[in-house]
């Protein structure tokens, strides 16, 4: 298996960077292939809300937000972590994620996710949803999620309640364990109304279409 780490932080060494080294360490234990980035280390421009990434299958900013996300691609899941501003995921996050051709694109069908927010203040919660939401809108099986209240710049050891839940998210990442609520969950979603909305769009979605047929999200030539 391959799995993709992102470091949602500015912060390098901070509590989310260092519950996302704890998953990437009992995740290579298992005998799992691990990439970890630092958004930090990618040039990721703001998105312009152009869509015409969705007629040609990429994006006309030449930075690092396709060459991350084609990592993704071509990965069996995704540990996604960001600490939690203004409610909210990060900035960096939240540029990645406008850039990342990720829910109508369908970057996560099939893969094995772990979702991680932290913060210090009830907000984290929603950044923990924000960030579920993306994995299963995007097609992916959230194996585990965490979330963990602590103070800023905080350099606590992980708790064994923490360490329980890396231990078992990994787990089900490794034994690639579905989840078939979230299954139908998603397929509601995609065809009451991403694949409606598309479809509706016709030409200007060419490149999404493409990357569905591609996906085999395609059947005798109809989605």
């Amino acid at each position: 298996m391959k799995i993709i780490v992102i470091n949602g932080s500015p912060r390098t060494n901070g509590i989310t960077a260092s519950i996302l080294h704890s998953i990437e360490s009992e995740l290579i234990s298992r005998g799992i292939d691990v990439e970890f980035f630092n958004l930090t280390d990618f040039d990721i421009g703001h998105c312009l809300g152009c869509c015409s990434c969705y007629k040609t299958g990429h994006c006309i900013i030449k930075d690092d937000a396709d060459r991350l996300s084609e990592k993704i691609k071509h990965a069996d899941g995704l540990v996604l972590g960001s600490p939690t501003y203004a409610s909210n995921v990060s900035g960096l996050m939240k540029d990645f994620i406008d850039r990342g051709h990720f829910v109508i694109e369908q970057l996560l069908k099939d893969k094995y996710c772990i979702t991680v927010a932290t913060g210090e203040n009830y907000g984290f919660k929603n950044t923990l949803k924000i960030l579920d939401d993306l994995v299963i809108f995007s097609g992916g099986t959230i194996s585990g999620h965490i979330a963990l209240k602590a103070p800023f710049n905080s350099k606590e050891v992980l708790s064994e309640k923490m360490s329980n839940l890396i231990r078992k998210a990994s787990c089900r990442v490794e034994v690639k364990k579905k989840n078939y609520f979230q299954n139908l969950y998603h397929n509601l979603i995609f065809s009451i109304g991403i694949k409606p909305f598309v479809m509706r769009k016709g030409k200007q979605y060419t490149g999404v279409i493409k990357g569905w047929a591609d996906m085999q999200l395609m059947k005798g030539g109809n989605i």
